[in-house]
């Protein structure tokens, strides 16, 4: 029997990216609107002879919201995780608490089949070794400067903050999670140390590929002003909506490592970019932030210059150090 390309690297994401062994109890989690990419990773399994369990549940409102009490029984119940939702379930405590109990997890949050094609079809191991050395750089960094040529000019404090797990997409000892496709070095910086603007030109999580640019002016580590047109209204309403102050708070600093993701609309794969910066808001208690909130969401710079303690590691979104 032939077996397609997609079902090669769903194959390949359970043997390289997860490490699945003989025996081990293998969920995969999903939504009615994420069956078709659920049911490949399924295929995948049945090649494997893995049974894994099965559960559908209906889509969240928002990212980060928390799934269902049996969901989150499910996830912390099994060895390997495999979350296919249209929302990212990564900043939950669903989440956090599989991690803890040494679940290993990717989280594939609204992932489509040509994914499979580009981000997901990316070498790993190359990888891991850019995420890795990256992470080091946070590791050891006091104060980034972020800017941009359509007028981002941010300033933020990560001095003593561990980086968060490097999402390098192997995900094979115990606890060890992250997104897939994967590709970023990511930190919560002091919250209350951001200042500056932010202008977001790629994508913005809740909205999608942008049209026009988004302003978002930061003070101590808040959102204070929206601004732009159509689409930076809907980032404003939304953030409303989910009524919760915490979700307008600085969370992350992320940076892209994937050279196969390419800018799509689609947060999972945009923020993976090689070279591109994203600024994340809301939750990040659960990777060595201070802040709990009901949701969080990234905003996408496509070509910053982002310098650490005064040394530049990107100029206009490519790299100015060596892997």
């Amino acid at each position: 029997m032939k077996i397609s390309n997609a079902t090669k690297i769903a194959i390949r994401i359970l043997r390289k990216n997860l490490g699945v062994k003989s025996g081990e109890i293998v969920s995969i989690i999903t939504d009615t609107e994420m069956l078709e990419t659920a049911e490949l990773i399924r295929k995948a399994c049945t090649y494997l002879k893995i049974e894994p369990n099965f559960i559908v549940m209906a889509p969240s409102r928002f990212r980060g919201e928390e799934p269902p009490a049996r969901v989150a029984l499910m996830m912390e119940n099994s060895e390997v995780a495999i979350i296919v939702t249209k929302f990212s379930l990564s900043h939950t405590y669903a989440r956090l608490n599989a991690t803890k109990k040494g679940v290993r997890m990717a989280s594939m949050g609204s992932v489509t089949l040509d994914m499979f094609q580009y981000g997901l079809s990316a070498d790993y191991d190359l990888i891991a070794k850019r995420t890795r050395r990256l992470s080091k750089y946070l590791e050891i960094g006091s104060v980034v400067e972020i800017n941009s040529t359509v007028g981002t000019n941010l300033r933020l404090d990560i001095a003593n903050r561990k980086p968060g797990a490097p999402d390098d997409g192997l995900y094979i000892k115990p606890a060890q999670w992250g997104n897939l496709p994967a590709g970023e070095a990511y930190i919560a910086p002091i919250e209350n140390s951001v200042s500056g603007m932010l202008v977001a030109d790629g994508t913005i999580a809740p909205i999608g590929l942008l049209s026009e640019q988004v302003i978002i002016e930061i003070d101590k580590g808040r959102i204070t002003k929206i601004s732009g047109g159509k689409e930076a209204r809907k980032f404003d309403d939304f953030l409303r909506s989910v009524d919760d102050s915490n979700a307008y708070i600085v969370a992350e600093l992320g940076i892209g490592t994937n050279n196969e993701s390419r800018l799509i609309g689609k947060m999972i794969e945009d923020e993976k970019m090689l070279g591109t910066v994203h600024i994340g808001f809301g939750m990040n208690i659960d990777f060595g932030g201070n802040n709990k909130s009901k949701t969080h969401n990234d905003v996408l710079i496509l070509a910053p210059t982002v310098a650490i303690d005064r040394k530049i590691i990107i100029k206009d979104g490519k790299f100015n150090i060596k892997f």
